[in-house]
């Protein structure tokens, strides 16, 4: 943490901190309210806290908004303004050593501030009577320095009772695989929320951790029983290349020959302020890679397995997700292009987080990752042993100060606001502890301490 006793390491911080001050103030006194999201505070009339442990995790309370198709009334104040968001964050990053080379145009190999992300949002009820809402993400990335379709989900959703138990009906329109879950355990929306867009990450990753992220549209099919049993299945498809440049997504993916199949199941037990999830998930997938068609597909299937507990008390909530892939990949094109020298190989990641926060205000996580898998002189080229093991640590320490209402200021518009330091300790690094680049560079030179002010409005 010496980074904290130099003087251009407090500069950074300092700017980052009072970009994000500027934008807290423009919401505190702009016309219109803004919590997690602004809009949904808006259509429905309760605070952060109701929906949100701290956003994006979800209550009980949020995943039955989400399930609902994101119509739930209730709002009075501007309820009637359209509901759109927007999002933006301010970031400082550094290293615990230089990165080799600049991580993105107009960026320094350390300590770099400025903008990580801002976005736009379409996000509620789009016609309540019919149970249709969605939630729509436009953003602009600030290393790459473009503009792009984000995860987007439409929701056509009905509830009522079946044998005197409530039951909700609903189908998913959307662009990432697990985009639609409700639960923090699965990769769309499971912690880390936000990861430094100009430090050092891993490069494996199974399929379902964003492979088809935002390349890809997939239509679901889901029930919820009793508020106990959940299940849910679909089909994903690629966009065509056209379609992805003038959405401003990336290009250059591998394709889904046909339909690959998605489904989720999970069982969700609640007694008094405490639940807990117990699911599968998952998605096959024969696609090829980088579009080239002429040495046929691969196949990977991924196997997901997730857990969560809960406790939401009035002052104390504390939560544990974990969630484990298997990934099985036969590369019969890849094999054939020289890309991979095994034609059977394996990938696993492993995720596992707890969290404590004082009245949804004050909190921490703490977070361990692991992805470990076959060597392959092909696939991994660039790897320590030509492996795809990484694992560490993450540290995160939050403050949301506008998580509730405030009684004694009621001329204070609904406002949210995160702030965020995190810490990440790499054990591994693309396959090794110790001179994993061949050129001296250890997995803890890659250590990452992250500054975020996340203002939404």
């Amino acid at each position: 943490m010496r980074i904290l006793a130099s003087w251009w390491h407090l500069r950074g911080l300092c700017l980052a901190v009072g970009a994000a001050a500027l934008a807290a103030s423009c919401a505190i006194f702009s016309v219109a309210p803004a919590r997690a999201l602004p809009s949904f505070a808006r259509q429905t009339g309760l605070e952060c806290a109701v929906c949100h442990v701290a956003f994006p995790e979800l209550t009980p309370t949020g995943r039955l908004f989400k399930l609902g198709g994101y119509v739930r009334k209730g709002g009075e104040y501007l309820s009637n303004l359209p509901p759109l968001a927007a999002v933006v964050q301010g970031q400082f990053t550094h290293t615990e050593k230089d990165q080799a080379a600049s991580p993105a145009p107009h960026f320094a190999t350390n300590d770099n501030f400025g903008l990580e992300a801002a976005s736009a949002f379409y996000a509620g009820a789009i016609y309540s009577p019919i149970g249709l809402g969605a939630f729509a993400q436009l953003t602009y990335d600030g290393a790459a320095h473009n503009f792009g379709w984000d995860n987007t989900d439409i929701r056509l959703a009905h509830t009522g009772e079946l044998d005197d138990n409530p039951i909700i009906f609903g189908l998913s329109l959307n662009n990432n695989p697990t985009v639609q879950d409700v639960w923090n355990t699965t990769p769309a929306w499971r912690f880390p929320f936000v990861l430094s867009n100009v430090s050092p990450q891993p490069g494996a990753a199974t399929l379902i951790e964003g492979g088809f992220g935002q390349n890809t549209v997939g239509l679901t099919a889901y029930t919820y029983w009793n508020n106990l049993v959940y299940g849910e299945v679909g089909f994903y498809r690629s966009l065509g290349f056209q379609t992805l440049r003038k959405l401003g997504a990336n290009v250059a993916v591998d394709v889904i020959d046909g339909v690959a199949p998605y489904w989720r199941f999970a069982v969700e037990p609640s007694w008094g302020k405490h639940s807990l999830e117990v699911g599968t998930f998952g998605i096959t997938a024969a696609t090829f890679p980088a579009r080239v068609t002429a040495n046929g597909t691969d196949r990977r299937t991924d196997f997901g397995f997730d857990t969560q507990y809960q406790f939401i008390g009035d002052r104390d909530q504390i939560s544990v997700q974990a969630s484990l892939i298997h990934e099985a990949q036969r590369f019969n094109a890849t094999q054939a292009q020289g890309g991979a020298v095994n034609l059977d190989n394996h990938l696993d990641s492993f995720h596992v987080k707890t969290s404590y926060f004082y009245d949804h205000t004050y909190g921490i996580n703490l977070s361990y990752f692991d992805v470990s898998g076959s060597p392959d002189a092909g696939l991994f080229a660039g790897n320590a042993a030509n492996s795809p093991n990484s694992s560490g640590f993450i540290i995160e320490a939050n403050y949301v100060p506008f998580m509730h209402n405030n009684p004694y200021l009621p001329w204070w518009p609904w406002a949210n606001i995160r702030f965020a330091i995190q810490y990440t300790i790499f054990t591994k690094f693309d396959g090794g502890r110790a001179n994993i680049d061949g050129a001296g560079r250890n997995a803890s030179d890659n250590n990452t301490l992250f500054l975020l002010a996340w203002l939404a409005f």
